[in-house]
C-alpha cells in the first residue's frame, strides 16, 4: 500500500471510530442546520479533526479541503490537496440509519491520486491508488459485468438543499426509472460510488454535489475498470458538482437516460 494511502487509511479509521461511539448515544448530539436539509453535528467536527490532524502530522505541507472546515493551505503554496468528507450521511447517522461513510482523497496537481472510503457500520475499507486497482479489505474490486441498462440497478440521490433543478432531476428520474432493473436512494454519495467499485450498483447518477462528495469514489470507480464524467461525459464532475459512474456498457446508455446524449 502507498504511504499516503496507509496514512489516510489511519486517519478515516480514527473517524470512524469517534462516529461508531457517538452512534450509540445520538439523542445527546448537539445538531446544527447549515442551510436547509443539511445538518452538521459535533461528530462531524470530531472526526473531520482527526483526520486533519493525521495527515498533518505526516504531511505538514500539505493543503486540505474539508467539508466543515473548508480550505486551509500552509504558507508555501503546495501540489498535495487533501479531500475530507469525515461523515458523508450525517441524516442518515441522526436517525440511525446505517448509510453513512468517512471519505478521503489526495489530489496531486490536479490528480485524483489515492482515495479511501471507509464504511463504519459494516467495517468495509475501499482504497485505491491511481494505476494500482481498487480494493476493499484488501480484497480486489471490479465494476459490475452488466451489459444492458434495463438489466441494471442503478444508484441515485434527490436533490435535498437547493430545489432549483428538482423538475430536472424529476423527468431524469422518471426517465432512468423506465429504463433500468431497479433505482436505490441510500442517502450517502461516498458510498454509493464505493458500491459501484465493488459491482454492486451497475450505475449511478446525482446532481449537486460538492468534491468532498465524489473525489474518494470517482478515483474508486476508475481504478476497479468503471468511467466517471460529468452529465456530458466530460471530467467536469468535481467543479460542477453532476457525475455519473457506471461499469464501460452502462455509462454511455445511462448518459443518453438522463437525457444528456442522444
Amino acid at each position: 500500500m502507498h504511504p499516503m494511502l496507509t496514512t489516510a487509511v489511519k486517519a478515516a479509521r480514527k473517524a470512524g471510530s469517534i462516529i461508531t461511539r457517538a452512534s450509540s448515544d445520538l439523542d445527546r448530539l448537539t445538531v446544527r442546520r447549515k442551510q436547509h436539509n443539511d445538518f452538521v453535528t459535533e461528530v462531524d467536527h470530531a472526526a473531520e479533526e482527526a483526520i486533519i490532524r493525521t495527515l498533518r502530522d505526516a504531511y505538514p505541507s500539505h493543503a486540505f479541503l474539508g467539508e466543515e472546515s473548508g480550505a486551509s493551505s500552509p504558507a508555501a503554496a503546495t501540489d498535495f490537496l487533501w479531500i475530507i468528507d469525515p461523515l458523508d450521511g450525517t441524516t442518515n447517522f441522526l436517525h440511525g440509519f446505517p448509510q453513512y461513510c468517512v471519505s478521503i482523497a489526495l489530489k496531486h496537481k490536479g490528480v485524483l491520486q489515492q482515495a479511501v472510503v471507509y464504511d463504519p457500520n459494516r467495517n468495509e475499507l475501499f482504497t485505491a491508488t491511481r494505476g494500482a486497482g481498487a480494493f476493499m479489505n484488501d480484497r480486489r474490486i471490479r465494476v459490475s459485468a452488466a451489459d444492458r441498462l434495463d438489466e441494471a440497478l442503478i444508484g441515485t440521490g434527490f436533490p435535498f438543499r437547493e430545489f432549483a433543478h428538482f423538475d430536472e432531476y424529476l423527468r431524469m428520474f422518471g426517465e432512468v426509472t423506465r429504463r433500468v432493473a431497479g433505482v436505490r436512494r441510500p442517502g450517502a454519495a461516498a458510498l454509493d460510488l464505493a458500491w459501484v467499485a465493488a459491482g454492486r450498483l451497475d450505475g449511478f447518477w446525482e446532481m449537486g454535489l460538492s468534491p468532498w462528495d465524489m473525489a474518494g469514489g470517482a478515483l474508486l470507480v476508475r481504478e476497479a475498470g468503471g468511467m466517471v464524467g460529468d452529465f456530458e461525459g466530460g471530467e467536469g464532475f468535481l467543479e460542477g458538482g453532476r457525475i455519473v459512474a457506471a461499469n464501460p456498457k452502462v455509462f454511455s446508455p445511462l448518459l443518453q437516460a438522463i437525457g444528456t446524449r442522444s
